[in-house]
């Protein structure tokens, strides 16, 4: 997709069709203008009530200096009082709109270096990346143009998340004259950051967060500028929900007993389909251990009540929480894998030892003489860090071989050793599936957020 192309089918838009919700993250560094652009979009698409604008004009805090006739936007989404104190972001904020013709829900994440694991949170959830680079900040004296570190790692980071929609917001030109020189030179700049880290060709927008200009409506102020304005963009992107795999996958999070005293020894087993469909009198199979059955019985959850249905189902679909009967009593526990007994080429494989891509979160930097669980959609296992394959050096955006350890916030490339064998996929084919957690086993912490590159039997 080239900068000022919208990958979009027009006649739907034309027509009005609803192209269902999408959720967004924004991303970037400090002071970037995150929490203002979110501000900007809930404002001028009318989602902000009379006594939300009310409150904030009376607060006696604010990011910025508006004039009389506007409030700071960014406080919008500060949910703490310690962030509206600070004038930062320190937790995810969730916000929700709509239009005529999309629903969003838009998370604004911290731009600060402490935060990353908030943004990490954040992401593994969105659809779309709203990557925002301060004009301001940005050094035009080097070639490529210098970009912040932080802008940086958090690109990185949306990349490892397999995020395929991503629009670079190059905020704060109002400051710089709305310069068309400087807004090329800053795009060439994030073009090749793309390349470089491997991101999807980017889709880049000069705006301003504070007075709107290419926000929600297109501005008078950049007459050079021929593409979408932010929120036409995000309204006509197309997106792909679900996992690439078109096979079955439900990970059972739950086994439902009846009363041992009566008569008919019932057991349900409980999960989320994440990929592929279940139907009546299909024949799985349980991971790991292999064992084969029948499906007797669906339900699916009802939407009013969080419990499920009486009636059963022929078939249940990507996303619905399902109990599933078998015909035959086998062993099932919680943290196994149903799929279907088809011989197909998209079978998980029994993983024992993994390559993964991990963002440190955790204060204690890895160590190998550590032991830490890895908790894989419902099951947890030991498993032990072998070694260290690399870490990304987010200033020249390099590989970095030979580590010893990877630090807070650090990217690096692990191979894991487990203690027993899980039924796993890649990342980049389904994110349930091929992405995990690391915990500390003698803190508890959550200290990395991993994504499977390679599965070793």
């Amino acid at each position: 997709m080239s900068q000022n192309q919208v990958s979009v089918d027009m006649k739907s838009q034309i027509n009005g069709d609803s192209l269902g919700v999408v959720r967004f993250i924004t991303a970037g560094s400090v002071d970037d203008g995150k929490s203002t652009l979110i501000g900007r979009l809930l404002y001028d698409s009318k989602a902000v009530l009379a006594d939300q604008l009310l409150a904030l004009s009376k607060t006696r805090h604010a990011r910025v200096k508006a004039n009389d006739a506007q409030v700071d936007l960014a406080l919008l989404t500060d949910g703490l009082e310690a962030e509206r104190e600070q004038g930062i972001t320190i937790d995810v904020a969730y916000r929700y709109f709509a239009t005529t013709k999309r629903k969003f829900i838009v998370a604004d994440a911290p731009g600060h270096e402490q935060y990353t694991r908030n943004l990490v949170t954040g992401a593994s959830q969105a659809d779309v990346a709203v990557v925002l680079v301060d004009a301001t900040r940005v050094d035009l004296t080097v070639e490529p143009a210098g970009l912040l570190a932080q802008t940086k790692r958090h690109a990185s980071i949306v990349r490892l998340l397999g995020l395929q929609h991503v629009v670079f917001a190059i905020n704060k030109m109002d400051l710089l004259g709305f310069d068309e020189g400087v807004f090329n030179k800053i795009r060439f700049s994030v073009e090749a950051l793309a390349r470089t880290i491997g991101l999807p060709e980017p889709v880049t927008i000069p705006v301003s967060a504070l007075q709107g200009d290419n926000v929600v409506e297109l501005s008078d102020a950049t007459p050079w500028y021929a593409g979408p304005s932010l929120l036409q963009w995000l309204e006509s992107v197309e997106i792909r929900h679900g996992a690439r795999l078109q096979s079955l996958r439900v990970p059972v999070q739950f086994v439902a007993r009846q009363d041992g005293s009566a008569a008919e020894d019932f057991r349900g087993y409980l999960g989320q389909v994440e990929s592929g469909q279940i139907r009546l009198g299909q024949k799985v199979k349980i991971l790991p251990g292999g064992q084969i059955s029948t499906v007797a019985e669906i339900q699916v959850a009802n939407d009013r009540v969080a419990d499920l249905t009486d009636s059963g189902v022929e078939k249940a679909v990507l996303g619905q929480a399902v109990m599933i009967r078998l015909t035959d009593d086998v062993d099932v526990s919680r943290g196994d894998l149903i799929v279907s007994d088809e011989s197909t080429n998209d079978q998980p494989v029994l993983a024992k030892s993994l390559q993964a891509d991990v963002c440190w979160l955790d204060a204690e930097s890895l160590s190998l003489s550590r032991k830490y669980l890895l908790q894989h959609t419902t099951q947890t296992v030991f498993a032990k860090v072998k070694n260290i394959e690399q870490v990304l050096d987010i200033h020249t955006l390099s590989q970095g071989y030979g580590a010893s350890t990877i630090r807070t916030n650090e990217i690096g490339r692990i191979h894991l050793a487990l203690q027993k064998p899980i039924a796993a996929d890649l990342y980049d084919e389904s994110v349930a599936t091929g992405s995990f957690v690391l915990i500390d086993d003698a803190t508890k912490h959550t200290v990395a957020a991993g994504m499977i590159r390679q599965v070793i039997a």
